[in-house]
């Protein structure tokens, strides 16, 4: 898992060469503590096919408003640089694998 900032934004997850999995979360917003073990789960599993990135959109407004997001946590799927998928909200793993697995 990788952490990413306005600074790296574009160079890490716009120009990765494969998809990116953003999660876009705040300090105080219980359901990313709740859905941060998950990530890393699919981190180890999924590595090798999906980069997965955190982006405090607190710290990192800017990047958090030029993709619409107004809640925490949102996950949002990059791939070749355009958003592919996007949910709100903590899920479940097996949603998270479900939606993830047709852009791997």
């Amino acid at each position: 898992m990788i952490t990413v900032t306005s600074a790296t934004f574009d160079e890490q997850v716009l120009n990765a060469p494969g998809p990116v999995l953003v999660d876009f979360w705040a300090d105080w917003c219980p359901p990313c503590k709740m859905i941060a073990p998950i990530l890393e789960q699919l981190d180890a599993e999924l590595g090798d096919r999906l980069t997965i990135a955190s982006l405090n959109g607190d710290e990192n407004p800017d990047i958090a408003s030029r993709y619409g997001v107004l809640g925490f946590p949102t996950l949002t799927l990059y791939k070749g640089g355009e958003v592919v998928h996007q949910m709100v909200g903590a899920k479940p793993k097996r949603h998270l694998l479900a939606a993830l697995t047709p852009h791997l």
